[in-house]
């Protein structure tokens, strides 16, 4: 079987988002530079509409639904970025948005989640199946899933911040972007693979939640239930079914992280760069700054992923 997506539907992706989706600057930074041993350039996604990357796949599935599914509504399941993705690109198709988010999620994503019009299904996350709630709403309602990452439509969405990335500010000798289930990362690795051939493709992944790396060693899907990390969006259990084969065939290694270093990165970003990033989103840039990276890669492409944090932890940081 081939894989679930090729460089021309995060094209069409691009295409089919504008509506929605902003086009993020890229910055720069020169201590950054000095620190790491790497010319930096950072995808700012946290300036994204929404204040994550998950808007592009979201919009990308819902803007592609007819009416008489968006007349059903959609459903989602998420800790926050996807959720509020959701809900936003559900409320500009006037369709309805249920999204199951567990109880300890930032209370930050939980209100913004809630103020786009979306309902919210709180569940308790070490007792309960967000999966299987959602599938009971869905057999409620009839509705449409948009799931936070195991879908084509939302791989080609994610895909296009490094598309815009490569456009803006490529080559590089290297991309790398967090990893939890493998959207994102899966659909940045297919576009600069295509638009880039000799490019290296690196994920970055807290210790505590090193499912993708354990997966990639082990040539198979790998879980760690109830990962322990900071980075409350790089939570999930196990790599997806149809991103881990895009993930074997593109990424070179997965690059782990402490939360202690996703600590200081996200300390550095503000101090130094003046842009706010969520401990997921700055795990890319962890990696970088700690360097992770192999010796010789002297350029890449950095996706800050996304900047919703709740201030009372940003403070503790």
């Amino acid at each position: 079987m081939g894989l679930a997506i090729k460089a021309d539907d995060v094209r069409a992706a691009a295409q089919r988002i504008r509506p929605l989706a902003r086009r993020t600057p890229v910055m720069t930074c020169a201590g950054f530079d000095a620190e790491s041993g790497a010319r930096a350039f950072f995808k700012c996604e946290n300036l994204q509409r929404g204040g994550a990357f998950k808007i592009r796949g979201a919009s990308n599935l819902i803007l592609s639904l007819p009416e008489e599914a968006l007349a059903r509504g959609v459903v989602a399941y998420s800790s926050g970025n996807h959720a509020q993705a959701t809900a936003i690109a559900a409320k500009y198709v006037g369709a309805r948005a249920t999204i199951v988010m567990p109880d300890d999620a930032p209370r930050s994503k939980l209100e913004s989640t809630r103020a786009h019009g979306a309902n919210v299904v709180v569940y308790d996350r070490r007792t309960e199946s967000r999966e299987e709630i959602a599938r009971n709403i869905l057999a409620e309602t009839g509705g449409t899933l948009v799931p936070p990452f195991d879908h084509p439509m939302i791989m080609a969405g994610q895909g296009t911040a490094a598309m815009e990335l490569l456009e803006d500010a490529g080559p590089f000798d290297a991309l790398i972007a967090p990893v939890s289930g493998g959207g994102l990362l899966a659909g940045c690795a297919t576009i600069a693979k295509e638009m880039a051939s000799g490019i290296r493709i690196f994920g970055a992944e807290p210790e505590g939640a090193n499912d993708t790396f354990l997966s990639l060693r082990a040539g198979e899907r790998i879980a760690v239930p109830n990962p322990e990390t900071i980075a409350d969006g790089l939570r999930v259990p196990k790599p997806g079914e149809l991103t881990f084969p895009v993930l074997q065939a593109h990424v070179e290694r997965i690059l782990l992280v402490s939360d202690d270093e996703l600590r200081a990165a996200v300390k550095y970003l503000l101090l130094r760069m003046k842009i706010l990033v969520e401990p997921s989103g700055a795990a890319a840039a962890a990696a970088v700054l700690f360097h992770k990276l192999p010796p010789d890669i002297g350029s890449v492409g950095v996706i800050l992923s996304g900047g919703n944090v709740d201030f009372e932890d940003l403070v503790a940081y």
